[in-house]
């Protein structure tokens, strides 16, 4: 029987099959060599007949025997064992957890003398295998059954189970902890694996860890119930553990707390985010800072708080993980409540206000901030740069440094200055501060004094944009009015040159010589006429005739003009969105949109590019996301013309759509171009925005109103649809044709009594000379107030009156309005140079009225009053 001695060397193992070959295999080897001995020296005696070599023969074969019994039984040994396997035996044979070798059938190949102990065998026969000891132990037997099962398929495994007894029969009974391990592994010598079982009493290990956890139980319970809140987080501000005491405080409970999902803005009240993030460590470093703030509670409550708030950084400079203490400040001594309360209130107040606050010293150092101040300079000062007492100039740009150094000096000599200091933020220059500087009541100039003011900041970026756009707005709009005042005047004057016009072409023939130049002043009176609808258009006066339309068919029809426009130098693609939604607008404004963008875009390349005009629509939640402060949220398809040419410089790109503005050379633009466009897209209804980046291209966004068909008006449009081609389809077809040709062949005379107002003087004879030359009665007055007097002195027999709509001292809708009350079905014909629209809103609703843009024709005139008559 093997035993433990008290020396470090411990016996050999009680079982060892792992040596060389057995006894019985020798022997079995041996007797083997003789038989072939005989049967050699039987057949080959004839070969040695010389009786000294059959004497020597035989002396060296019964040497040969001899070794070979001898090596048989053992008494000779061939190879010793190596130094090697020497040591690893006596390193296993001295391991202090039991080793188990078995071959793949589960014969037991070696234990050393701790399995032998363990298990408590006495001799090599009472060594039983693991499988054999636990197997039948409902505790153990799981953890057997798994590792002999992984075993089996080469995979190396462990666990641990606990037994109400120990191994070794005869012990004292009490439970004990074992770990067991099993591998797989190769021998030289043997043709399959051999499994290695090892296994441990940690009986120990498992006290140890027990007493630990409850030690850990102990101090976390002690932590949970201190009379001081405490939480940790992670680097982004996840909670991963709060005290039991601080959930009682925010209202948490505990037992539905989990471990990263709340954050500390959702418990942390105002703008105390603020004064935690100016908390920074230096990398690899930890730091400490007290911050009094409040903190939210479940039910919305605040509960003032101060932090022991410590930050870590990696080495890295990253931030790491907080741990925080927390102190309710509404608990403590009654004898300091009242002041405690004071204090509270003034934190609250102090970092709740809107206004960013800073203590100053006499050299405009930061003594002490408010969180809205943190949270204002969030991007130029931390928390270090305020324990270095940093000047606060360095949160304003330098060219307003002195004006605060004159408002400092004012405030310690305690001389009340309330002009504010506008400047920008340093390297940020949009967005705008503004400064109040604020002398102390009771000075603070003093020896080791501390405040010399108290500088309050508000962010003026918003307001500094409102006005800028109110100020562009303004200015457009007067721009507006004025073009749209100057485009009414020169209507009238080209209104005169163009009848005049008109009636000397009517006594003048082809032939004479007199016709080209008439000709001439006509096609120059036409050519400023155009001129006049631009500024119209800008001013938002223009008439427009608006339509139901389909952006994609639109762009389609426009793809080879705008191909042509382009030229051959630059690649135009046109794309179209899915699905684009429908927009109501007049389709000759809105192709001459973008008929003046695809210009622009190829005199901004002159030697080739891109050009790419896009169409999608845009939802009312996208909106904001384009960061345009004008544009009101909503449903638009937007259209894009992109180039990639020279690029607009910034200061020229606030004044592209003022009119007369340009940037080509004298006498190649009007510069009226972009201001048409600006005014068409506005009358639409619509948004027109323009980025631009030089050296890369431009691109304008034009945003029109989704138009919405209601019910009723699409049955309507679907009853004309099945009408025939009678009803539509020679509309969009040969109907422009048929009625140009009617109109070339209608009669344009007639007998009827026509009341004609006009202040222009010009204007009213050559509209007088033009009816009464069509057969007409005119009656002419200068002004509204004059024409309802002839009214009342004809007893209403006029069939039909054309008036101006600007005229002194009665307008032409007050004329209607009060034609409507004498003779509620007056037929009414407006002429103006402002659109139908600028006046049309101001008339009652049962006013029926047709409509004459200046300037016109003669025969414009006449169709115009024959069509009024016959409908």
């Amino acid at each position: 029987m093997a035993k433990d001695t008290s020396g470090e060397i411990r016996p050999a193992a009680i079982v060892d099959q792992s040596a060389r070959p057995g006894t019985i295999t020798r022997l079995f080897i041996f007797v083997v060599v003789l038989i072939v001995a005989a049967v050699a020296f039987t057949l080959f005696r004839n070969w040695f007949g010389d009786p000294f070599l059959l004497g020597l023969l035989g002396m060296l074969a019964m040497i040969g025997v001899g070794f070979l019994f001898t090596a048989a039984i053992g008494f000779i040994q061939i190879a010793p064992r190596s130094t090697a396997d020497e040591l690893a035996r006596s390193f296993v044979d001295t391991m202090r957890q039991g080793l188990l070798v078995t071959d793949i059938k589960g014969r037991i190949v070696y234990a050393n003398n701790s399995y032998v102990e363990m298990t408590g065998a006495t001799s090599a026969a009472d060594v039983r295998t693991v499988e054999g000891l636990l197997a039948d132990n409902p505790e153990a037997s799981p953890v057997v059954y798994r590792l002999a099962s992984g075993l089996r398929d080469g995979i190396s495994g462990d666990g641990e189970f606990r037994l109400n007894s120990s191994l070794r029969p005869g012990s004292d009974g009490a439970a004990r902890w074992y770990r067991l391990r099993a591998r797989t592994f190769k021998v030289p010598g043997y043709r399959q694996p051999l499994s290695a079982w090892e296994i441990a009493d940690i009986s120990a290990e498992r006290a140890e860890q027990e007493r630990f956890f409850l030690d850990l139980q102990k101090a976390i319970d002690h932590l949970d119930h201190a009379p001081a809140g405490f939480f940790a987080a992670d680097a982004t501000g996840r909670i991963t553990y709060i005290n039991a005491t601080l959930a009682e405080w925010l209202g948490i409970d505990l037992a539905g707390f989990t471990p990263g999902a709340t954050t500390l803005s959702q418990i942390v009240a105002g703008d105390g985010m603020a004064l935690i993030r100016s908390v920074k460590a230096d990398p690899g470093q930890t730091r400490n800072a007290v911050i009094d703030l409040d903190l939210s509670t479940v039910n919305g409550a605040v509960v003032p708080v101060r932090f022991m708030h410590r930050v870590t950084a990696s080495r890295d400079g990253a931030p790491g993980p907080s741990r925080t203490i927390v102190l309710n400040r509404n608990q403590g001594e009654d004898a300091s409540a009242d002041l405690r309360a004071s204090e509270v209130r003034f934190t609250r107040f102090f970092n709740s206000t809107p206004m960013a606050i800073a203590g100053v010293d006499g050299e405009g150092r930061i003594l002490r901030t408010n969180a809205p101040f943190l949270s204002l300079f969030a991007a130029v000062v931390d928390r270090d740069m305020l324990d270095r007492r940093v000047k606060l100039e360095a949160v304003m740009h330098p060219r307003d440094r002195e004006a605060f150094d004159i408002a400092l000096a004012k405030a310690r000599q305690r001389q009340a200055d309330i002009s504010p200091i506008d400047t920008v933020v340093p390297g940020d220059e949009d967005r705008h501060i503004r400064f109040y500087v604020s002398a102390l009541a009771d000075g603070g100039t003093g020896e080791g004094a501390e405040e010399a003011a108290i500088v309050y900041a508000v962010e003026t970026t918003e307001q500094k944009a409102l006005e800028a756009q109110m100020a562009q707005s303004q200015k457009m709009q007067a721009v507006g009015q004025l073009a749209g005042g100057i485009a009414h005047d020169f209507n009238n004057v080209l209104t005169a040159i163009i009848m005049a016009s008109d009636l000397l072409l009517a006594n003048h023939r082809p032939s004479d010589s007199s016709f080209p130049d008439i000709m001439n002043i006509k096609q120059n009176a036409n050519r400023a006429a155009s001129l006049v609808r631009q500024l119209l258009a800008f001013s938002r006066k223009q008439t427009l005739r608006p339509e139901v339309l389909n952006l994609t068919d639109v762009l389609a029809d426009l793809r080879m003009l705008l191909s042509r426009l382009a030229g051959n130098e630059i690649k135009l693609a046109v794309e179209h969105g899915r699905d684009v939604w429908p927009v109501k607008a007049d389709i000759g404004q809105l192709e001459q949109v973008i008929v003046n963008l695809t210009v622009n875009a190829r005199d901004a390349m002159p030697e080739g590019g891109s050009l790419a005009v896009r169409t999608r629509n845009i939802v009312a939640a996208d909106c904001a996301g384009f960061g345009y402060r004008e544009l009101v949220s909503g449903d638009y398809v937007l259209v894009e013309v992109e180039d990639t040419g020279s690029g607009i410089p910034a200061d020229v790109l606030e004044k592209i759509f003022e009119p007369f503005f340009t940037t080509k050379e004298v006498g190649k633009g009007t510069g009226l171009g972009l201001s048409m466009v600006y005014g068409i897209v506005k009358q639409t209804g619509g948004y027109i925005f323009c980025t631009s980046e030089l050296g890369k291209g431009t691109t304008f966004h034009i945003f029109l109103p989704r138009h919405v068909v209601e019910v009723q008006q699409h049955a309507e449009i679907q009853a004309d649809s099945a009408s025939g081609p009678s009803a539509s389809g020679e509309a969009n077809g040969s109907a422009p044709r048929v009625a140009a040709q009617a109109a070339a062949a209608k009669d344009l005379s007639g007998s009827a009594t026509v009341l004609l107002v006009e202040d222009e003087d010009a204007v009213r004879m050559g509209s007088v000379r033009a009816l009464v030359s069509r057969g007409y009665t005119v009656h002419e007055a200068s002004s509204g107030v004059e024409a309802l007097e002839i009214f009342d002195q004809l007893d209403g027999k006029i069939d039909i009156v054309v008036s101006d709509v600007v005229m002194p001292e009665m307008d032409g809708p007050t004329l209607l309005g009060e034609l409507i009350k004498r003779q509620p079905d007056v037929k009414f014909i407006f002429v103006s140079g402002y659109a139908e629209d600028a006046f049309a809103k101001n008339l009652p609703e049962e006013a029926k009225f047709g409509f004459l843009p200046k300037p016109f024709t003669l025969k414009q005139l006449a169709t115009t009053v024959k069509d009024m008559l016959d409908a």
